[in-house]
């Protein structure tokens, strides 16, 4: 997930660029003679949403090997933080539609990838990218997300487990409370309210500063109460508005216990209540356990997970990807890229600091940390994995975008405006 700030990052390879009218115009004319007989400039611009935080480190220490690996690339970075990668997005459909795309940057495959087909955004990387010592390796959910219309056209770097609950082990603890006894839902109120009633602390932490904190909620309190199957049907046309209502009327029952600043705080600052022991539950992708990493805050001693409640033996997914556009400034240069991307070492430097496990199966996790080898167990005995709902590998942007401002513009978070927002997600989705 990304912040709000937006940076740029160029690495010390980067050629430096002169001054001066002159100057620029004549490295301009050469510049175009070396493309045309190289296919391409040399220097790759990535664009990406990682501004900070677990993101920002998983990203340096994948480009530290990529540096290591090829030491004349060139790079030219640019972190483009916004709300769930909208910013980023829109710089980029920006740039496609004005035939300048970036080298690659960094986007959720699947479904999320459809806003892109219109304009042919895509080149295919089937045989440079993805050889057979790739496909091998790769588990079968992310090799899919990786195709639009059945072409390789990413390389997903990473899977992020969406239906997680951590707590505060010390809160919980104070309270009474087991989490791992919390069957439902529903069953997690009550767990909320022996919380702040037997503790200072805020019994759910959450965000309500971006809708797609709740819509990723929404998809896992639906997964919980009705199933995964249920689940496949809502998000391709065929679902029940009843159970739509039931799980947007959970959310609202969570809404009397989260923060009273809800409305204006980050996920990050949310998370940080956690950490600091001013609340006890909170529901994130797994990249909240990245943000953890390098703190006082351990795994197991100071805070601890259970799949969402209603959720076991669910792995709903949520991926990062680097794809190859077309009309690419630097093809091979790209293509090595993508190339470092799919390998064992990026994945391993990547995932490692961002929470998240590897779409390779071959990835040893011995260096990993417990929560993240926990998680690989449990990914590889699940029973169903669901893909992520507000990260747009379920549905297509159309699709996700109504839904979101379904959210935004008739929900409040109380039960009077359930039945109005079920309404809007089922005409969001073409039910």
């Amino acid at each position: 997930m990304t912040e709000h700030d937006s940076t740029a990052d160029v690495s010390r390879r980067t050629v430096l660029k002169t001054t001066g009218a002159a100057g620029a115009a004549g490295l301009t004319g050469l510049s175009g003679c070396l493309s045309s007989l190289t296919g391409g400039t040399s220097t790759v611009e990535l664009l990406h949403g990682w501004s900070g935080g677990d993101g920002k480190a998983a990203f340096d220490s994948m480009r530290e090997g990529f540096e290591q690996e090829y030491p004349d690339a060139e790079l030219n970075v640019q972190a483009i933080g916004g709300s769930a990668n909208t910013s980023l997005n829109t710089k980029v459909q920006q740039r496609v539609k004005n035939d300048d795309p970036p080298s690659s940057w960094a986007d959720w495959p699947g479904a999320n990838l459809q806003q892109f087909t219109d304009a042919d955004a895509f080149g295919d990387i089937g045989d440079s990218v993805w050889t057979d010592e790739v496909r091998d390796a790769y588990l079968k959910g992310p090799m899919d997300a990786a195709k639009v219309d059945g072409t390789f056209v990413a390389v997903p770097t990473n899977i992020h487990r969406i239906n997680n609950l951590f707590y505060n082990k010390s809160v919980v603890e104070s309270a009474g409370v087991d989490p791992a006894s919390i069957d439902s839902p529903n069953a997690l109120v009550d767990a909320l309210e022996t919380v702040e009633s037997e503790t200072d602390a805020v019994g759910y932490a959450h965000s309500l500063k971006g809708p797609w904190t709740s819509l990723q909620l929404f998809a896992t309190v639906f997964i919980g109460q009705h199933g995964s199957s249920a689940y496949d049907k809502f998000i391709n046309g065929n679902g029940k508005k009843s159970q739509v209502a039931k799980s947007l009327e959970t959310l609202a029952s969570y809404a009397e216990y989260m923060p009273d600043d809800a409305s204006s705080i980050s996920f990050q600052e949310a998370g940080t209540m956690v950490q600091k022991g001013n609340a006890a539950f909170m529901h994130q992708g797994d990249w909240l356990a990245g943000m953890f990493q390098g703190s006082d805050f351990e795994f197991e001693s100071g805070w601890g997970h259970v799949p969402y409640p209603g959720t076991e033996g669910v792995y709903q997914l949520n991926m990062d990807s680097w794809v190859y556009p077309t009309n690419n400034p630097s093809p091979e240069s790209t293509k090595n890229w993508l190339k470092y991307c799919a390998s064992k070492d990026a994945q391993k430097r990547f995932n490692k600091q961002k929470g998240s496990i590897p779409p390779r199966s071959d990835v040893s996790m011995d260096e990993f940390p417990a929560f993240q080898t926990q998680q690989f167990e449990e990914f590889t005995n699940s029973d169903s994995q669901p893909p992520s709902l507000a990260h747009g590998l379920a549905v297509p942007k159309a699709q996700l975008s109504a839904l979101s401002t379904a959210l935004s513009d008739k929900f409040d978070h109380t039960s009077d405006t359930v039945d109005a927002t079920a309404t809007a997600f089922m005409s969001a989705v073409g039910n």
